[in-house]
Protein backbone atom coordinates (compact mmCIF):
# COMPACT_ATOMS: atom_id res chain seq x y z
CA UNK A 1 0.00 0.00 0.00
CA UNK A 2 2.78 2.28 0.19
CA UNK A 3 2.93 2.75 -3.43
CA UNK A 4 -0.76 4.21 -3.55
CA UNK A 5 -0.86 7.73 -3.76
CA UNK A 6 -3.44 8.63 -0.93
CA UNK A 7 -5.53 12.14 -0.21
CA UNK A 8 -7.66 13.33 2.58
CA UNK A 9 -8.72 16.63 3.98
CA UNK A 10 -6.38 17.56 6.63
CA UNK A 11 -8.10 20.89 8.53
CA UNK A 12 -11.44 20.29 10.17
CA UNK A 13 -14.58 20.28 7.77
CA UNK A 14 -16.89 23.77 8.28
CA UNK A 15 -16.19 27.72 7.95
CA UNK A 16 -13.32 28.69 8.11
CA UNK A 17 -10.63 30.90 6.16
CA UNK A 18 -8.40 28.14 4.55
CA UNK A 19 -9.07 24.58 4.20
CA UNK A 20 -6.31 22.29 3.04
CA UNK A 21 -6.00 18.92 1.31
CA UNK A 22 -3.19 16.24 1.36
CA UNK A 23 -1.82 14.23 -1.36
CA UNK A 24 0.91 12.03 -0.51
CA UNK A 25 2.61 9.33 -2.57
CA UNK A 26 5.03 8.59 -5.91
CA UNK A 27 2.28 9.96 -8.18
CA UNK A 28 0.64 13.08 -6.22
CA UNK A 29 2.53 15.78 -7.86
CA UNK A 30 1.57 14.27 -11.21
CA UNK A 31 -2.05 13.37 -10.21
CA UNK A 32 -2.54 17.17 -9.16
CA UNK A 33 -0.78 18.66 -11.69
CA UNK A 34 -3.43 17.34 -13.90
CA UNK A 35 -5.69 19.33 -12.48
CA UNK A 36 -4.07 22.51 -11.20
CA UNK A 37 -3.27 25.22 -13.99
CA UNK A 38 -0.48 28.07 -13.26
CA UNK A 39 2.27 29.97 -14.53
CA UNK A 40 4.37 26.94 -13.22
CA UNK A 41 3.88 23.11 -13.92
CA UNK A 42 3.35 21.42 -11.16
CA UNK A 43 5.49 18.56 -11.99
CA UNK A 44 8.50 21.09 -12.61
CA UNK A 45 7.91 22.93 -9.78
CA UNK A 46 11.04 22.81 -6.88
CA UNK A 47 10.59 21.26 -3.36
CA UNK A 48 9.34 23.69 -0.69
CA UNK A 49 7.61 25.90 -2.99
CA UNK A 50 4.22 27.70 -3.29
CA UNK A 51 1.58 28.46 -6.37
CA UNK A 52 -0.74 30.21 -6.96
CA UNK A 53 -3.49 29.22 -9.91
CA UNK A 54 -7.21 27.30 -10.29
CA UNK A 55 -8.04 23.82 -9.91
CA UNK A 56 -10.06 22.69 -13.40
CA UNK A 57 -12.01 20.01 -14.28
CA UNK A 58 -10.06 18.34 -17.37
CA UNK A 59 -12.83 17.36 -19.52
CA UNK A 60 -14.16 20.62 -19.45
CA UNK A 61 -11.21 22.65 -18.66
CA UNK A 62 -14.17 24.75 -15.96
CA UNK A 63 -12.55 26.51 -13.30
CA UNK A 64 -13.64 25.35 -9.87
CA UNK A 65 -11.61 26.36 -7.52
CA UNK A 66 -9.17 29.25 -6.71
CA UNK A 67 -6.20 27.44 -4.33
CA UNK A 68 -2.43 27.73 -3.57
CA UNK A 69 -0.33 24.31 -4.05
CA UNK A 70 2.64 23.82 -2.04
CA UNK A 71 4.94 21.03 -3.02
CA UNK A 72 7.26 19.08 -0.94
CA UNK A 73 9.92 16.69 -2.70
CA UNK A 74 11.07 13.49 -1.51
CA UNK A 75 12.36 12.33 0.82
CA UNK A 76 12.21 16.37 2.74
CA UNK A 77 8.50 15.81 3.43
CA UNK A 78 6.59 14.31 6.62
CA UNK A 79 5.77 11.01 5.51
CA UNK A 80 9.65 11.15 2.98
CA UNK A 81 7.18 10.20 0.07
CA UNK A 82 6.11 13.29 -2.75
CA UNK A 83 3.77 15.52 -0.98
CA UNK A 84 1.28 18.29 -2.36
CA UNK A 85 -0.67 20.54 -0.34
CA UNK A 86 -4.15 22.16 -1.91
CA UNK A 87 -4.95 25.23 0.10
CA UNK A 88 -8.98 26.12 -1.21
CA UNK A 89 -11.36 28.49 0.68
CA UNK A 90 -12.64 27.59 3.48
CA UNK A 91 -16.26 25.90 3.48
CA UNK A 92 -17.55 22.37 2.76
CA UNK A 93 -19.08 22.86 -0.70
CA UNK A 94 -15.37 24.38 -2.28
CA UNK A 95 -13.14 21.40 -0.36
CA UNK A 96 -15.29 18.59 -1.35
CA UNK A 97 -15.29 19.71 -5.29
CA UNK A 98 -12.10 19.89 -5.17
CA UNK A 99 -11.34 16.60 -2.88
CA UNK A 100 -14.09 14.55 -5.19
CA UNK A 101 -12.17 15.83 -8.20
CA UNK A 102 -9.13 14.72 -7.01
CA UNK A 103 -10.93 11.32 -6.20
CA UNK A 104 -12.13 10.61 -9.21
CA UNK A 105 -8.43 10.68 -11.09
CA UNK A 106 -7.06 6.92 -11.30
CA UNK A 107 -4.16 7.42 -9.13
CA UNK A 108 -5.53 9.10 -6.06
CA UNK A 109 -7.18 7.10 -3.00
CA UNK A 110 -8.31 8.44 -0.07
CA UNK A 111 -6.56 7.98 2.85
CA UNK A 112 -7.47 5.61 5.90
CA UNK A 113 -7.11 7.38 9.11
CA UNK A 114 -3.72 7.97 10.25
CA UNK A 115 -2.33 6.82 7.46
CA UNK A 116 -0.13 10.21 6.57
CA UNK A 117 1.81 9.49 10.21
CA UNK A 118 1.68 5.77 9.61
CA UNK A 119 3.85 6.30 6.72
CA UNK A 120 6.17 9.09 8.42
CA UNK A 121 6.32 5.71 10.70
CA UNK A 122 7.25 3.09 8.31
CA UNK A 123 9.33 5.17 6.45
CA UNK A 124 11.35 5.67 9.01
CA UNK A 125 10.82 9.20 9.81
CA UNK A 126 9.81 9.14 13.17
CA UNK A 127 9.10 6.18 15.44
CA UNK A 128 6.38 5.05 17.50
CA UNK A 129 6.58 6.95 20.52
CA UNK A 130 6.61 10.11 18.09
CA UNK A 131 3.70 9.16 16.18
CA UNK A 132 1.59 8.58 19.90
CA UNK A 133 2.78 11.93 20.62
CA UNK A 134 1.35 13.59 17.22
CA UNK A 135 -2.09 12.43 18.54
CA UNK A 136 -1.47 13.87 22.22
CA UNK A 137 -0.33 17.23 20.45
CA UNK A 138 -3.90 17.50 18.65
CA UNK A 139 -5.69 16.67 21.84
CA UNK A 140 -3.68 18.76 24.39
CA UNK A 141 -6.26 20.55 26.83
CA UNK A 142 -3.64 22.51 28.24
CA UNK A 143 -0.35 24.69 27.75
CA UNK A 144 1.71 22.30 29.70
CA UNK A 145 0.04 18.85 28.38
CA UNK A 146 0.83 20.57 24.67
CA UNK A 147 4.41 21.42 25.62
CA UNK A 148 5.12 17.88 26.86
CA UNK A 149 3.49 16.41 23.75
CA UNK A 150 5.75 18.36 21.76
CA UNK A 151 8.83 17.31 22.89
CA UNK A 152 7.37 14.16 22.65
CA UNK A 153 7.29 14.37 18.87
CA UNK A 154 10.51 15.80 18.53
CA UNK A 155 12.01 12.78 20.12
CA UNK A 156 13.17 13.08 24.17
CA UNK A 157 11.67 9.90 24.81
CA UNK A 158 12.76 7.78 21.83
CA UNK A 159 15.90 8.74 22.57
CA UNK A 160 16.38 8.30 26.39
CA UNK A 161 14.53 4.35 25.42
CA UNK A 162 17.28 4.11 22.54
CA UNK A 163 20.13 4.84 25.27
CA UNK A 164 18.52 2.13 27.65
CA UNK A 165 18.52 -0.32 24.35
CA UNK A 166 21.91 0.37 23.57
CA UNK A 167 23.08 -0.96 27.21
CA UNK A 168 21.18 -3.93 26.64
CA UNK A 169 22.84 -4.62 23.22
CA UNK A 170 26.04 -4.46 24.88
CA UNK A 171 24.65 -6.72 27.95
CA UNK A 172 23.60 -9.03 25.36
CA UNK A 173 26.77 -8.66 22.94
CA UNK A 174 29.26 -9.79 26.43
CA UNK A 175 26.75 -12.66 27.31
CA UNK A 176 26.91 -14.33 23.58
CA UNK A 177 30.59 -14.02 23.99
CA UNK A 178 30.26 -15.80 26.91
CA UNK A 179 28.10 -18.29 25.54
CA UNK A 180 30.40 -18.92 21.95
CA UNK A 181 33.90 -19.07 24.05
CA UNK A 182 33.16 -20.05 27.54
CA UNK A 183 37.41 -21.22 27.86
CA UNK A 184 37.63 -17.17 27.40
CA UNK A 185 35.53 -15.92 30.46
CA UNK A 186 35.75 -15.63 34.35
CA UNK A 187 32.02 -16.23 35.15
CA UNK A 188 32.14 -14.33 38.21
CA UNK A 189 33.50 -11.05 36.37
CA UNK A 190 30.30 -11.69 33.69
CA UNK A 191 27.84 -11.85 36.40
CA UNK A 192 28.41 -8.87 38.26
CA UNK A 193 28.52 -6.58 34.38
CA UNK A 194 25.23 -8.34 33.67
CA UNK A 195 24.33 -6.73 37.60
CA UNK A 196 25.65 -3.56 37.24
CA UNK A 197 24.10 -3.26 33.57
CA UNK A 198 20.74 -4.25 34.58
CA UNK A 199 20.41 -2.04 37.66
CA UNK A 200 21.78 0.54 35.51
CA UNK A 201 18.98 0.08 33.08
CA UNK A 202 16.24 -0.14 35.51
CA UNK A 203 17.35 3.09 37.44
CA UNK A 204 16.92 4.97 33.98
CA UNK A 205 13.43 3.49 33.95
CA UNK A 206 12.52 4.32 37.20
CA UNK A 207 13.99 8.13 36.55
CA UNK A 208 11.36 8.05 33.40
CA UNK A 209 8.22 6.35 35.22
CA UNK A 210 8.81 8.90 38.32
CA UNK A 211 6.50 11.51 35.86
CA UNK A 212 4.27 8.75 35.04
CA UNK A 213 1.51 9.28 37.02
CA UNK A 214 1.64 13.40 36.45
CA UNK A 215 2.27 12.60 32.58
CA UNK A 216 -1.13 10.07 32.54
CA UNK A 217 -3.23 13.06 34.09
CA UNK A 218 -1.79 15.82 32.04
CA UNK A 219 -2.73 13.82 28.73
CA UNK A 220 -5.78 12.32 29.61
CA UNK A 221 -7.04 15.22 32.54
CA UNK A 222 -8.34 14.36 35.75
CA UNK A 223 -11.91 13.02 35.76
CA UNK A 224 -13.97 15.12 38.36
CA UNK A 225 -17.46 14.24 39.41
CA UNK A 226 -19.57 17.35 41.34
CA UNK A 227 -21.76 15.50 43.03
CA UNK A 228 -24.30 16.18 45.70
CA UNK A 229 -28.17 17.01 46.36
CA UNK A 230 -30.25 18.94 44.07
CA UNK A 231 -29.99 22.86 45.18
CA UNK A 232 -26.70 22.98 46.81
CA UNK A 233 -24.70 24.74 43.83
CA UNK A 234 -23.43 21.60 41.23
CA UNK A 235 -24.20 23.51 38.28
CA UNK A 236 -23.06 26.84 39.57
CA UNK A 237 -19.54 25.37 40.62
CA UNK A 238 -19.81 24.02 37.41
CA UNK A 239 -20.33 27.46 35.35
CA UNK A 240 -17.96 28.99 37.52
CA UNK A 241 -14.60 26.92 36.75
CA UNK A 242 -15.30 26.91 33.39
CA UNK A 243 -16.19 30.63 33.12
CA UNK A 244 -19.36 30.40 31.53
CA UNK A 245 -22.38 28.92 31.72
CA UNK A 246 -22.58 25.68 30.75
CA UNK A 247 -24.74 24.37 32.83
CA UNK A 248 -28.34 26.02 33.55
CA UNK A 249 -28.97 27.09 37.11
CA UNK A 250 -32.44 27.68 38.83
CA UNK A 251 -34.07 27.20 42.24
CA UNK A 252 -36.09 24.53 40.83
CA UNK A 253 -34.66 21.05 42.24
CA UNK A 254 -33.99 18.54 39.62
CA UNK A 255 -33.01 21.47 37.05
CA UNK A 256 -29.70 19.13 35.77
CA UNK A 257 -30.93 15.97 34.83
CA UNK A 258 -27.99 14.47 32.83
CA UNK A 259 -24.33 14.43 33.22
CA UNK A 260 -22.87 17.45 31.62
CA UNK A 261 -19.22 17.43 30.59
CA UNK A 262 -16.52 20.32 29.93
CA UNK A 263 -12.88 20.31 30.16
CA UNK A 264 -11.12 23.57 32.11
CA UNK A 265 -7.73 23.98 33.45
CA UNK A 266 -6.67 24.48 36.98
CA UNK A 267 -2.97 25.37 37.70
CA UNK A 268 -1.99 24.06 34.13
CA UNK A 269 -4.06 20.55 35.24
CA UNK A 270 -6.58 19.79 32.86
CA UNK A 271 -9.87 18.63 34.69
CA UNK A 272 -12.76 16.40 32.92
CA UNK A 273 -15.94 17.95 35.21
CA UNK A 274 -18.56 16.38 35.22
CA UNK A 275 -22.04 17.64 36.35
CA UNK A 276 -24.44 15.35 37.92
CA UNK A 277 -27.95 15.58 38.37
CA UNK A 278 -28.74 16.21 42.45
CA UNK A 279 -28.66 12.46 44.11
CA UNK A 280 -32.08 12.01 45.73
CA UNK A 281 -35.25 9.69 45.65
CA UNK A 282 -37.53 11.05 43.13
CA UNK A 283 -40.60 9.89 41.58
CA UNK A 284 -39.53 11.54 38.12
CA UNK A 285 -38.57 8.76 35.65
CA UNK A 286 -36.49 11.39 33.64
CA UNK A 287 -34.85 12.69 37.26
CA UNK A 288 -34.75 8.89 37.98
CA UNK A 289 -32.49 8.15 34.77
CA UNK A 290 -30.37 11.28 35.49
CA UNK A 291 -29.62 9.91 39.01
CA UNK A 292 -28.60 6.93 37.82
CA UNK A 293 -26.39 8.27 35.57
CA UNK A 294 -24.80 9.96 38.61
CA UNK A 295 -24.26 7.10 40.59
CA UNK A 296 -22.20 5.76 37.94
CA UNK A 297 -20.04 8.95 37.22
CA UNK A 298 -19.85 9.17 40.69
CA UNK A 299 -18.23 5.37 41.29
CA UNK A 300 -15.80 6.35 38.05
CA UNK A 301 -14.44 9.63 38.89
CA UNK A 302 -10.79 10.13 39.29
CA UNK A 303 -11.69 12.74 42.11
CA UNK A 304 -15.05 13.69 44.11
CA UNK A 305 -16.42 17.30 44.82
CA UNK A 306 -19.00 16.33 47.52
CA UNK A 307 -21.02 19.92 47.26
CA UNK A 308 -22.32 20.77 50.58
CA UNK A 309 -24.86 23.78 51.63
CA UNK A 310 -23.35 25.64 54.70
CA UNK A 311 -26.67 27.09 54.76
CA UNK A 312 -29.01 23.94 55.61
CA UNK A 313 -28.59 21.17 58.04
CA UNK A 314 -26.98 17.60 56.86
CA UNK A 315 -29.56 15.35 55.35
CA UNK A 316 -28.90 11.90 55.65
CA UNK A 317 -28.75 11.42 51.88
CA UNK A 318 -25.34 13.57 52.20
CA UNK A 319 -23.98 11.74 55.24
CA UNK A 320 -24.73 8.21 53.19
CA UNK A 321 -22.65 9.68 49.95
CA UNK A 322 -19.65 10.76 53.09
CA UNK A 323 -19.67 7.05 53.92
CA UNK A 324 -19.17 5.85 50.15
CA UNK A 325 -16.79 8.19 49.85
CA UNK A 326 -14.36 6.41 52.05
CA UNK A 327 -10.81 5.42 50.66
CA UNK A 328 -12.28 7.72 47.27
CA UNK A 329 -9.80 10.55 46.48
CA UNK A 330 -12.54 13.44 47.08
CA UNK A 331 -12.75 16.99 48.52
CA UNK A 332 -15.45 18.43 50.20
CA UNK A 333 -17.20 22.12 49.39
CA UNK A 334 -19.12 23.66 51.62
CA UNK A 335 -21.02 26.08 49.82
CA UNK A 336 -23.14 29.59 50.55
CA UNK A 337 -20.45 30.54 52.97
CA UNK A 338 -22.07 34.34 52.56
CA UNK A 339 -25.71 32.95 54.02
CA UNK A 340 -25.98 31.99 57.87
CA UNK A 341 -24.55 28.74 58.22
CA UNK A 342 -26.25 25.67 59.74
CA UNK A 343 -24.45 22.90 58.64
CA UNK A 344 -22.41 20.81 61.33
CA UNK A 345 -19.07 20.47 60.16
CA UNK A 346 -18.09 17.91 63.30
CA UNK A 347 -19.89 15.33 61.29
CA UNK A 348 -18.06 16.57 58.44
CA UNK A 349 -14.65 15.96 59.95
CA UNK A 350 -15.64 12.30 61.15
CA UNK A 351 -15.59 11.65 57.69
CA UNK A 352 -12.68 13.99 55.56
CA UNK A 353 -9.57 15.80 57.15
CA UNK A 354 -9.16 19.39 57.49
CA UNK A 355 -7.11 19.61 54.46
CA UNK A 356 -9.85 17.97 52.28
CA UNK A 357 -12.69 20.47 53.07
CA UNK A 358 -13.11 23.80 51.37
CA UNK A 359 -15.21 26.65 52.87
CA UNK A 360 -16.78 28.99 49.91
CA UNK A 361 -19.61 30.69 48.06
CA UNK A 362 -19.68 29.92 44.17
CA UNK A 363 -21.90 33.23 44.04
CA UNK A 364 -19.59 35.51 45.29
CA UNK A 365 -16.53 33.26 43.84
CA UNK A 366 -14.88 33.39 47.36
CA UNK A 367 -12.62 30.32 48.05
CA UNK A 368 -12.61 29.28 44.36
CA UNK A 369 -8.43 30.05 44.28
CA UNK A 370 -8.10 27.58 47.70
CA UNK A 371 -10.16 25.13 45.83
CA UNK A 372 -7.54 24.89 42.91
CA UNK A 373 -4.98 24.77 45.51
CA UNK A 374 -5.92 22.12 47.22
CA UNK A 375 -6.38 20.24 43.80
CA UNK A 376 -2.72 20.51 42.76
CA UNK A 377 -1.71 20.04 45.84
CA UNK A 378 -3.86 16.37 45.82
CA UNK A 379 -2.36 15.27 42.87
CA UNK A 380 0.80 17.01 42.23
CA UNK A 381 2.20 17.78 45.57
CA UNK A 382 1.12 21.78 45.22
CA UNK A 383 3.64 21.71 41.82
CA UNK A 384 4.32 20.23 38.10
CA UNK A 385 8.08 18.21 37.96
CA UNK A 386 10.59 20.80 36.16
CA UNK A 387 9.98 21.36 32.83
CA UNK A 388 13.39 19.54 32.10
CA UNK A 389 12.02 16.12 32.75
CA UNK A 390 10.69 13.50 30.06
CA UNK A 391 6.95 12.98 30.94
CA UNK A 392 5.75 9.81 30.29
CA UNK A 393 2.13 10.38 29.31
CA UNK A 394 1.02 7.27 27.40
CA UNK A 395 -1.00 4.14 29.53
CA UNK A 396 0.93 1.70 26.73
CA UNK A 397 4.07 3.13 27.53
CA UNK A 398 3.86 2.95 31.17
CA UNK A 399 2.60 -0.75 31.19
CA UNK A 400 5.66 -1.48 28.82
CA UNK A 401 8.32 -0.20 31.33
CA UNK A 402 6.96 -1.56 34.16
CA UNK A 403 7.51 -5.08 32.38
CA UNK A 404 10.63 -3.87 31.49
CA UNK A 405 12.07 -3.08 35.03
CA UNK A 406 10.27 -6.57 36.36
CA UNK A 407 12.73 -8.84 33.49
CA UNK A 408 15.77 -6.69 34.45
CA UNK A 409 14.50 -7.77 37.84
CA UNK A 410 14.27 -11.51 37.30
CA UNK A 411 17.79 -11.03 35.39
CA UNK A 412 18.89 -9.57 38.26
CA UNK A 413 17.94 -12.42 40.40
CA UNK A 414 19.58 -15.15 38.46
CA UNK A 415 22.81 -13.91 37.95
CA UNK A 416 22.92 -13.41 41.84
CA UNK A 417 21.60 -16.64 42.03
CA UNK A 418 24.43 -18.42 39.81
CA UNK A 419 21.44 -19.30 37.13
CA UNK A 420 23.27 -20.65 33.52
CA UNK A 421 23.98 -17.84 31.36
CA UNK A 422 22.06 -18.71 28.57
CA UNK A 423 19.20 -18.82 30.94
CA UNK A 424 19.53 -15.69 32.08
CA UNK A 425 19.56 -14.06 28.60
CA UNK A 426 16.18 -14.84 28.03
CA UNK A 427 15.33 -12.47 30.21
CA UNK A 428 17.56 -9.64 29.19
CA UNK A 429 16.71 -9.85 25.53
CA UNK A 430 13.29 -9.88 27.34
CA UNK A 431 13.57 -6.46 28.28
CA UNK A 432 15.41 -5.25 25.38
CA UNK A 433 12.12 -5.99 23.27
CA UNK A 434 9.81 -4.69 25.61
CA UNK A 435 11.64 -0.88 25.82
CA UNK A 436 11.47 -1.77 21.70
CA UNK A 437 7.76 -1.94 21.47
CA UNK A 438 7.76 1.72 23.38
CA UNK A 439 9.66 3.00 20.28
CA UNK A 440 8.09 0.40 17.66
CA UNK A 441 10.98 -1.47 17.08
CA UNK A 442 9.48 -4.69 18.51
CA UNK A 443 5.81 -3.87 18.04
CA UNK A 444 3.31 -6.42 16.51
CA UNK A 445 1.64 -4.96 13.29
CA UNK A 446 -1.83 -5.25 14.80
CA UNK A 447 -0.47 -2.69 17.54
CA UNK A 448 0.56 -0.68 14.90
CA UNK A 449 -2.69 -0.64 13.19
CA UNK A 450 -4.76 -0.22 16.05
CA UNK A 451 -2.41 2.84 17.10
CA UNK A 452 -2.76 4.24 13.73
CA UNK A 453 -6.73 3.81 13.47
CA UNK A 454 -7.03 6.19 16.55
CA UNK A 455 -5.89 9.37 14.44
CA UNK A 456 -8.26 11.15 12.32
CA UNK A 457 -8.72 11.14 8.44
CA UNK A 458 -6.41 13.70 7.08
CA UNK A 459 -3.12 12.82 9.73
Amino acid sequence: MLTDTIAAISTAVGESGIAVIRVSGPESINEVGRLFRSKTALPEAESHTVHYGFIVDPATEEKLEEVLVTVFRAPRSFTTEDVVEVSTHGGIFSVKRVMDLLLQQRGIRLAEPGEFTKRAFLNGRIDLSQAEAVIDLIRSKSDRAFSVALKQVGGELSRKVSALRHTLVETLAHIEVNIDYPEHDVESMTMEFIKQKCAAVSEGIDVLLKTANQGKILREGITTAIVGRPNVGKSSLMNALARENKAIVTDIPGTTRDVIEEYVTINQIPLKLLDTAGIRETMDVVEQIGVERSREAFTDADLILLVLSGAEPLHEDEIALMEQLKGRTAIVLLNKMDLPQQLDREVVRRYFSEESVVELSVKTEQGLDHLEEVIATLFFGGQLESNDLTYVTNVRHIALFKQAKQSLADAYEAADSGIPIDILQIDVRLAWEQLGEVIGDSAPDALIDQIFSQFCLGK
